[in-house]
């Protein structure tokens, strides 16, 4: 089991048990917790620069940079 996976058990238990822990209803509380971690995870945002990047391009210039600190803005960095 993964870490996620485990975290997701936990909070469906969370959930069953402020559900007041009915019956026939675990596929519902693990959607819930799962969708809830699929939400928190969708807003992380890492920080920027190649060195917090899992999988840094060879070639990094100024101009990747700049684009990548600016992410998620609609406008490349004006300079390049």
């Amino acid at each position: 089991m993964t870490e996620r996976e485990h975290l997701i058990r936990e909070r469906a238990f969370q959930l069953w048990e402020d559900d007041g822990r009915p019956e026939g209803k675990a596929m519902q509380h693990w959607e819930r917790a799962e969708a809830e971690d699929l939400v928190q995870r969708a807003t992380e945002v890492r920080p920027a620069g190649e060195t917090s990047m899992k999988d840094p391009p060879e070639g990094w210039s100024i101009v990747d940079e700049q684009s990548d600190e600016s992410f998620p803005a609609s406008d490349p960095p004006g300079n390049y």
